[in-house]
């Protein structure tokens, strides 16, 4: 009882920090970087830090967890399954508008793409996202996939399910600072320089803090054998389960 407890306040501290970081990057980009639009101005680019941190870091860290919730245990999985692969489509979806927004941006302004450190890492974790996705798709919603091939496919799929969600959190934060770099440059263009904290450098440092806090949260949920999914060999005889169903 203690641990189930302990669980949804960890839960609870998941989803305040989730709500934290898309609330702070909206509030950066409308309150200091002039809002929002989709015209190839420094607006459309603005599009593109909401929706990675919406979709490849909260959502993403909440369907990770789905299956964690002990109100999930108990029932048939499917639900559940839709559930999460929905929720990381949904993820997948605004990873892509993101990377739509800033590279029509780039395009539009004759700016060189790819070719930052931060660019690398975040086109790679969208990459093997993609990957990720179709493989999970495939091996555990596909009815006509052999269980063999599920048992085979589950420990490597978890383990980069945890992975991609570390590459999200290192793109955000050299995104950020990367942002900050460039849009604070003192005499330059009018701003108080980066090394002076403005208000614009608390607010997206302490957005790159929140994206930390969150991500550690997901990890320790993840990594908590207490808290994982009891096996369905236990689970009452007659839920219906799809064709080739093994409880993954």
């Amino acid at each position: 009882m203690r641990g189930i407890v302990a669980f949804y306040l960890t839960y609870l501290l998941c989803l305040t920090f989730g709500i934290a970081c898309v609330a702070l990057v909206a509030h950066w980009n409308y309150s200091y970087r002039g809002g929002f639009a989709w015209d190839g101005s420094i607006k459309q680019f603005n599009w593109h830090p909401v929706f990675m941190v919406t979709g490849m870091l909260v959502l993403y860290g909440n369907a990770a967890v789905v299956y964690r919730i002990p109100l999930t245990w108990g029932h048939n999985k499917l639900p559940w399954k839709l559930l999460h692969a929905g929720l990381l489509l949904l993820s997948f979806i605004l990873s892509v508008l993101g990377l739509c927004a800033v590279f029509d941006y780039h395009n539009a302004n004759h700016t060189a793409n790819l070719y930052s450190l931060h660019s690398w890492v975040g086109i790679c974790t969208t990459a093997l996202f993609t990957a990720q996705w179709i493989i999970g798709f495939t091996a555990f919603l596909l009815p006509c996939t052999p269980m063999t091939a599920r048992a085979l496919v589950k420990p490597a799929h978890v383990w980069m399910g945890a992975i991609i969600l570390v590459l999200s959190i290192v793109s955000c934060i050299s995104g950020i600072n990367e942002k900050l770099f460039f849009a604070l440059k003192g005499n330059t263009n009018g701003t108080l320089p980066y090394s002076a904290l403005p208000p614009e450098a608390i607010t997206a440092n302490s957005l790159g803090v929140v994206i930390v806090a969150f991500g550690l949260v997901v990890l320790k949920i993840l990594s908590n054998q207490i808290w994982q999914r009891p096996d369905e060999a236990g689970y009452e005889v007659g839920i219906y389960q799809p064709l080739g169903y093994d409880g993954s």
